[in-house]
């Protein structure tokens, strides 16, 4: 009984301070967004690059690729021989035969400065991976946080909505209960009220799928608290599309990884044209089996004789056949990300134009269409089909405003990376805001 309450003790004394390891971190991951009301893009952007598993995984591959670099340039190490001649151990009026040789291989002038380059453009091109999954990152973390805005308004305009149809519905009662109206109208707009009902549980799932999302990007568990989005602020406008194009091939990291290919092949050519010329190998030894002292210390030089030239052409043939695959890589990269460019440029000006279009015309049309049907039916000149018309009308308009707003950001998010550029393209007041 005591053997096995002591085991039961140590088991807790074990699980109970990874217990309370689990617990605390788990706290501390609530706690992460704690005592903000509202999530601003800039901390959400900069907690995901703090957080996201994917950096530091691939930071490790560039460390990995830099650790190479003195690898490959550094001599080799040095060989120490020592042989013995074992018939002249205890012979009378001879010396032990013994002889000892320490060599060193050297290559032939620029070799290992070679290999030291190319190593070092294979890091950066690996470091430019580094920026380029930065600029994704920021680029879905910004999606996502216009999707929150989105999904939040959505449940705004929804709430607002289900409010009007219960005045609405209020009004068809009272119109009904005077012999005004139809029992009809009250049934049309119950049913509704329960279809809007219905939608705000369908925005209920997709506001827990993009709590899921970013919790994921933030490397968090799927429930974790997330506070309610700032405002998006007014997009912005771009330079010419002709700029853009020219900013985009100074600053692609894949175009700037792509580069560094290219120079490590042209040093991997310069390379492969030394192995052409042999390597040194120099040595000095002892040999005692020299009957005289002065023929027992030896220095000596040698050389490889690089007698396969087939061999050493055919390596640098394959080194000027990936330098030119890697140019020619290069020019399909180039022209591929002036095409993305100028496709995303286009969806941001066409985003901005729909932006304008709702909010300057169509959405104080319906806003002005259902007060019209509003005091027609209570005026009694109108049916209530028109007013519940009107009323879907406004809540579709102002539901597509905010998407136009939202796309809008989710577009600039495309072109800021397709152009290589962390910092948002963001303004404000520069187009005229009609609030719902």
């Amino acid at each position: 009984m005591i053997r096995k309450f002591l085991v039961t003790w140590r088991h807790w004394v074990v699980v109970l301070p990874l217990f309370t390891i689990t617990a605390s971190s788990h706290a501390a991951e609530t706690l992460l967004f704690e005592g903000k009301a509202e999530l601003s893009l800039v901390r959400l952007v900069a907690a995901v690059l703090s957080r996201n598993p994917g950096l530091p995984a691939v930071q490790a591959a560039w460390e990995v690729a830099g650790t190479r670099i003195e690898q490959v340039s550094a001599l080799d190490d040095p060989r120490l021989s020592y042989k013995i001649a074992p018939e002249t151990a205890g012979v009378s009026g001879l010396d032990f035969g013994q002889k000892v040789e320490l060599s060193q291989k050297i290559p032939w002038p620029g070799k290992l400065g070679l290999r030291g380059e190319a190593a070092q453009y294979k890091a950066d091109a690996v470091h430019q991976n580094l920026e380029a999954l930065r600029l994704q990152l920021v680029a879905r973390t910004k999606m996502l946080f216009a999707d929150w805005y989105f999904v939040h308004e959505s449940i705004r305009i929804n709430r607002i909505n289900q409010d009007l149809l219960k005045e609405f519905q209020g009004i068809a009662i009272t119109r009904y209960s005077t012999g005004l109206a139809t029992k009809q109208d009250a049934l049309r707009a119950d049913v509704e009220l329960k279809l809007l009902e219905h939608r705000s549980i369908v925005l209920e799932r997709e506001r827990r799928a993009l709590l899921t999302r970013m919790n994921t990007l933030l490397n968090r568990t799927p429930d974790d608290p997330i506070p309610l989005p700032q405002k998006l602020p007014e997009p912005a406008l771009l330079k010419d599309a002709v700029s853009l194009r020219g900013q985009a091939l100074q600053s692609r990291p894949e175009l700037k990884a792509q580069m560094a290919h290219i120079q490590g092949f042209e040093t991997r050519t310069k390379l492969a044209q030394r192995e052409f010329y042999p390597d040194f190998n120099l040595s000095a030894g002892y040999n005692s089996l020299w009957d005289r002292t002065e023929k027992r210390f030896t220095l000596g030089v040698g050389i490889n004789i690089p007698l396969d030239q087939s061999k050493r052409r055919a390596a640098e043939s394959e080194a000027h056949a990936k330098l030119k695959q890697a140019q020619w890589d290069n020019i399909d990269l180039s022209a591929k990300i002036e095409e993305e460019v100028q496709i995303a440029y286009d969806r941001v000006q066409e985003s901005r134009h729909v932006l304008v279009l709702y909010r300057n015309q169509l959405l104080p049309l319906a806003e002005e269409n259902l007060n019209a049907a509003k005091a027609d039916y209570q005026a009694g000149s109108g049916d209530f089909l028109a007013l519940i018309s009107a009323e879907k009308n406004l809540m579709q308009t102002q539901l597509q405003a905010e998407w136009a707003l939202t796309d809008a950001h989710r577009r600039l998010a495309e072109i800021e990376r397709a152009v290589g550029q962390v910092e948002p393209f963001t303004a404000v007041d520069q187009l005229g805001r009609h609030e719902p």
